[in-house]
């Protein structure tokens, strides 16, 4: 029995809305990249707490480890722009 062109319709929908996930998983990053971006991000992250506590540190032992701490993240962070 012949299909009406409803439910070809039907179908062409639904192939249209399955494209555009293929294309969009096909274009997406590796998991090492995706990995390298998500440890990028916490350095990132870090690096905002310690510049925030840099700002407000009263006890000059501790604006010592931060300070430490801040060039040790910049550090890191260079090396991602080098990848």
């Amino acid at each position: 029995m012949a299909r009406g062109w409803e439910s070809k319709s039907v179908e062409a929908q639904i192939d249209a809305a399955e494209a555009p996930r293929s294309a969009v998983l096909d274009n997406a990053p590796s998991p090492e990249t995706l990995e390298l971006i998500r440890k990028k991000e916490t350095i990132l992250l870090s690096r905002t707490r310690v510049v925030r506590e840099l700002k407000t540190v009263q006890n000059p032992r501790y604006k010592v480890v931060l300070t430490k701490a801040l060039a040790d993240l910049d550090a890191q962070l260079s090396t991602f722009a080098a990848v």
